[in-house]
């Protein structure tokens, strides 16, 4: 029986920690390193490149760093990015350390503010993956239920019980854990 309070404690710092890594914002520096917000070396190398590698989430936070002797950041729409019309920006960032929060999910298009840049490739795109609402419908499309097969096989062994698991289910799994320590 002594053993519950500390086993419980030990289980509720486990999940606190893991809820409170989750919920941290994180500062992501655009293209990975200081000075990366300029026209790209070459076509290869490019920011698209950069950001297609990582997974943005609602919250993060985007970092620029560069000269504003020379340049500029620039939100504007997915036709003004494609057509590198810096005219009508959503926003415009001039201030050598440009921060940008993620509110929401979806594409965030970003230019350059100097002339001819854009058209030379400074320029990203950027994806921000939905959000999971817990027990929630995740905005998925409604499939209509399939009818089962006449015969259905036996189940095949849980050899990867963890799958999908997430906070929620982790703390049933480790209450369990805690109880039946307790109870050896």
């Amino acid at each position: 029986m002594g053993i519950i309070v500390p086993v419980l404690t030990l289980v509720f710092l486990l999940l606190a920690t893991v809820s409170h890594a989750a919920s941290k914002p994180r500062e992501i520096l655009v293209g990975g390193s200081v000075g990366s917000w300029k026209v790209p070396d070459c076509p290869n190398n490019t920011l698209n490149h950069w950001a297609e590698s990582n997974r943005f989430k609602v919250g993060d936070i985007l970092v620029w760093k560069y000269d504003v002797k020379v340049d500029s950041v620039l939100q504007v729409t997915k036709e003004d990015y494609e057509s590198c019309n810096t005219a009508k920006p959503l926003k415009q960032y001039n201030d050598r350390e440009t921060k940008f929060e993620l509110e929401k999910s979806g594409a965030y298009f970003f230019i350059s503010g100097a002339p001819g840049n854009c058209a030379k490739g400074e320029k990203v795109t950027i994806v921000v993956l939905s959000e999971r609402k817990p027990g929630g419908d995740n905005n998925y499309p409604k499939v209509s239920p399939v009818s089962p097969p006449a015969t259905t096989p036996a189940p095949a062994a849980a050899h990867n019980a963890a799958t999908g698991l997430n906070v929620g289910s982790g703390l049933t799994f480790l209450t369990a854990v805690a109880i039946g320590l307790a109870m050896a």
